[in-house]
């Protein structure tokens, strides 16, 4: 006997119209037809797909457990929700066992925020399976609002309203377009943010897209106590008038802009490695009054979003570019932060901000560093004091200088018995230096020399290793990782690694 057929069928956003004619199809044709609903409500998508269910099929309602955060489940939401998927599917996979065809009906798309995804994951890999797309409820707002939501390049975002407050803010100030989907209680939040990011007076607030209750109007005149679940918010990129926060894929000008408000000073600011808690009081205060901040992306991404501070991200390599953007706008009257992630100084943007300055044009614009916490520092106080004594610091990157000077470089460290910090020791493109980089320390240094090697130190997924040089393995390294290699004094003891500050 053959197993059923089961089928995840999207009917839209609401309006019956909406749905596909393969959809339409499936359903008129399913043996049993299921769909989800909260407890004491009517299944939102049984009510659009209603003239299309044949009398006398089998009707599978499934009943959340609990539609908020709150319950008594051992497990928590999350795992009362994961019981009851599994309850779920063990329901369908009993029709399906019994040959009978199953039809899951899904409100706007089956893979798009939908219940559907958690029974694919559970009956796909031991049924025959369909998924039949359907027209999502932002597309069907947009069209209530008539107005084009991204253009030519622009790019879309579409965010949960439950994500923290900070990072919606950020992500709104960053793209084109957005959509907001999940209001409901996360409403208030998600006007917050809006505002932060400066998107507020052009969003758009749409209420049951497509279904016959719909309505819509700018979210500065929503009450949040009447927001229910089924709606959104549509940002449009139009909104942005030119702003952009674009990879700086091209050399900036090279003439730069005449000044229309005052040379104002431009900040080159060190994030630290990566918590909260290392952020400099300094630092904090200058981002909290600066107009711009420019960086690359995942740094950018550190700095909270407010009104008033538009962001300016870009790739790992284009330095300099970033620097003369941000003189640009400095030489223009602007106030602007060039942020790096540990100190600005340290392998960092001051450099190349320096660098770029240089350049007779931005001869009127005053730089000013303001340090942070660097990597070295963050994994030598993890390790100890490993640091206590003379030490050297190196990148291995050969980017900027040939792989020969590094080599030339270690040898010097190593013959001159100094502690070592390594900063950028591998990539996906350079897996082999640290392995040459250890073959040319050992001839001059023990093999039982002390070696930490610290990754994403000061994050969650933090770690700390300590091993010799003769026992450090190279494959173990890779970009998120700094090594400290000792002197022949370092040592090792039931406190920590230090290395003394005497020499005998």
């Amino acid at each position: 006997m053959r197993t059923g057929r089961f089928a995840g069928v999207g009917v839209g956003p609401g309006d019956p119209e909406l749905i596909t004619r393969k959809a339409a199809r499936l359903i008129e044709t399913a043996d049993v037809v299921a769909y989800h609903a909260a407890a004491g409500k009517q299944s939102n998508a049984r009510r659009i797909a209603a003239d299309l269910i044949p009398a006398g099929v089998v009707e599978e309602e499934l009943t959340y457990p609990v539609t908020t955060g709150t319950t008594d489940h051992p497990g928590g939401y999350a795992g009362a929700l994961a019981d009851f998927y599994e309850a779920s599917a063990a329901r369908l996979a009993a029709h399906l066992d019994a040959g009978r065809d199953v039809v899951l009906l899904a409100e706007g798309d089956p893979l798009f925020y939908g219940s559907y995804m958690y029974m694919h994951d559970r009956l796909a890999a031991r049924y025959e399976a369909e998924v039949v797309p359907g027209v999502p409820a932002f597309l069907a707002a947009t069209a209530t609002v008539a107005s084009p939501l991204v253009r030519q390049t622009d790019v879309l975002t579409v965010l949960p309203g439950t994500l923290p407050e900070p990072e919606l803010a950020r992500r709104l100030a960053d793209t084109d377009g957005a959509v907001i989907m999940k209001l409901g209680r996360t409403f208030p939040a998600v006007r917050r943010a809006l505002a932060e990011a400066g998107r507020l007076d052009h969003a758009l607030y749409v209420e049951r897209a497509s279904m016959p209750e719909e309505q819509w109007r700018p979210v500065t005149e929503v009450d949040p106590a009447t927001v229910p679940y089924f709606s959104l918010i549509v940002v449009t990129g139009d909104s942005r008038n030119g702003r952009r926060s674009r990879d700086l894929a091209a050399p900036a000008p090279a003439a730069a802009p005449a000044p229309t408000a005052g040379v104002a000073e431009l900040l080159v600011v060190g994030l630290g490695p990566g918590p909260e808690g290392w952020l400099t009081p300094e630092v904090s205060a200058a981002l909290g009054e600066v107009d711009h901040v420019v960086g690359y992306g995942p740094y950018v991404a550190r700095v909270p979003q407010r009104a008033g501070l538009t962001r300016h991200a870009s790739g790992n390599t284009v330095e300099v570019d970033r620097a003369r953007l941000a003189l640009d706008l400095a030489l223009g009257g602007e106030r602007v932060a060039v942020v790096s992630g540990g100190d600005a100084g340290v392998f960092g943007m001051a450099a190349a901000v320096f660098e770029a300055a240089e350049d007779p044009a931005y001869a009127a614009v005053p730089v000013r560093v303001l340090p942070g916490v660097s990597a070295v520092q963050a994994v030598a106080a993890r390790a100890g004091a490993p640091v206590g004594a003379d030490f050297a610091v190196v990148s291995l990157s050969d980017r900027l200088k040939p792989w020969e000077v590094v080599e030339r470089r270690l040898r010097a460290i190593a013959e001159a018995d100094l502690v070592l910090a390594v900063y950028n020791p591998a990539s996906r493109s350079r897996t082999d230096q640290v392995a040459v980089a250890r073959a040319v320390l050992l001839e001059h240094r023990s093999p039982e020399t002390v070696v930490v090697v610290g990754r994403d130190v000061g994050r969650a997924e933090e770690s700390l290793t300590v091993t010799t040089l003769g026992e450090l393995d190279p494959a173990t390294i890779d970009m998120k990782c700094l090594l400290i290699v000792g002197a022949s004094s370092t040592r090792v003891s039931a406190a920590g690694v230090w290395t003394p500050r005497y020499v005998r």
